[in-house]
């Protein structure tokens, strides 16, 4: 039996680790960059994020596909080295088709990039500790996003709360993650070339199907993370309590992360994902309606235990259902179709937002998530009865 945590494992956390820590930095201050620098509308933020999201799904098709032919390793070299490209377009835009640009073009190197990653994980872990693999590479990836915000404060508090000089330091560790990748080992070449020779697009089964089915049916409801810091911001917090605000909210994250791995792996991908899905409702509902600092600080840290819940475990749940023939395509079919709900989701979050004092997009979506976490709690008890 494969150690789950291996070379490739531990070098792709790495390298995800700075690309978040760039990412990161960079995503708390782009609501503050566009609505306040550049003056543009909410309805262009939701657009924005939703399009970049749409630009990562169309990309996961083909590169998890190809990467099951051609191999991993030159789809996450070249995913990390192009999201390098678009965050460099992000910083030095003075309107929001620039940034439009740099956020699809950073999305599409994380699109080609993503599933490639998640199928060479995969690769190189024994399926019953997926969970643990997946949970601890999001627990690497979300220590980035705790590093990004709070080099974000340092930069704010020297450089007199200038919001565009301090995204250009994403920069440094987004190079730092492009170089990383070149250390990553390929392990599939051959056994893609084997198994090329008796089918170049095998079948889906039924049973993933249905998992991504219903995966992206409750996806609709997640509106970019974006539309919430913006909506702190709505109701006073300055630009460092939106930075801390979302530190706070990815150390959440870092905390569960790898304990929601190892709990799918022992007891149900479904139970621990409509947990998660319960944490958004609540964080959603309350950020909704309150306009209490304190209170709102309370929910975006419990909204934090929603991706630590529900990412990874994701994953881990479709790459339990994949073979090594079809691994990387089905990353890449579950990825996309996430990223066009969020598309979606963005659009008609950004067109219902509103300066008032309760946010229905945000209330809506809470609904959404736990009627999503009702039916995978319901599916979870019927399997165990069955």
């Amino acid at each position: 039996m494969k150690t789950w945590l291996t070379r490739n494992l531990i070098l792709l956390t790495l390298v995800s680790l700075a690309q978040d820590a760039a990412s990161e930095l960079l995503y708390p201050l782009l609501p503050i960059l566009l609505t306040g620098v550049i003056g543009a509308a909410p309805l262009v933020l939701g657009l924005i994020e939703g399009c970049a999201e749409a630009a990562a799904g169309f990309t996961k098709l083909i590169s998890g596909t190809s990467s099951d032919r051609l191999g991993r390793r030159p789809f996450v070299i070249s995913g990390y080295s192009l999201a390098g490209v678009g965050k460099a377009l992000v910083v030095v835009a003075t309107g929001w088709p620039l940034v439009l640009l740099g956020r699809v073009t950073d999305r599409i190197g994380k699109g080609m990039r993503g599933a490639p990653r998640d199928a060479l994980i995969s690769d190189s872990v024994d399926k019953a500790n997926l969970g643990k693999a997946f949970g601890f590479h999001r627990t690497g990836d979300n220590i980035g996003a705790v590093i990004g915000p709070g080099i974000a404060l340092i930069g704010l508090a020297m450089l007199d709360g200038d919001v565009r000089a301090v995204a250009k330091w994403a920069l440094i560790p987004a190079i730092i993650s492009g170089l990383l990748t070149l250390l990553v080992k390929e392990e599939f070449v051959k056994k893609a070339k084997v198994k090329a020779e008796k089918t170049k697009h095998p079948q889906l089964p039924s049973t993933l199907k249905r998992a991504i089915a219903i995966l992206v049916l409750i996806q609709l409801t997640n509106i970019p993370d974006v539309l919430l810091l913006l909506r702190l911001h709505d109701i006073g917090f300055s630009t460092n309590g939106v930075v801390l605000s979302y530190m706070l909210f990815s150390g959440v994250t870092v905390l569960a992360a790898f304990p929601g791995g190892y709990i799918a792996d022992k007891l149900s991908p479904r139970i621990v994902y409509a947990v998660g899905l319960l944490a958004f409702a609540v964080a959603y509902a309350t950020l909704g309606l309150t306009n209490n600092h304190m209170v709102a600080l309370v929910a975006l840290t419990l909204y934090g235990l929603f991706p630590a819940l529900t990412d990874g475990v994701g994953k881990a749940w479709i790459a339990g259902l994949s073979e090594d023939s079809h691994r990387g395509r089905a990353q890449g079919v579950y990825q996309a179709s996430m990223n066009f709900a969020v598309l979606g989701a963005g659009i008609w979050g950004g067109a219902m937002w509103s300066k008032g004092n309760i946010q229905w997009p945000l209330v809506i979506a809470a609904c959404g998530a736990l009627i999503g976490a009702l039916t995978l709690a319901t599916s979870h008890l019927q399997r165990a009865q069955s």
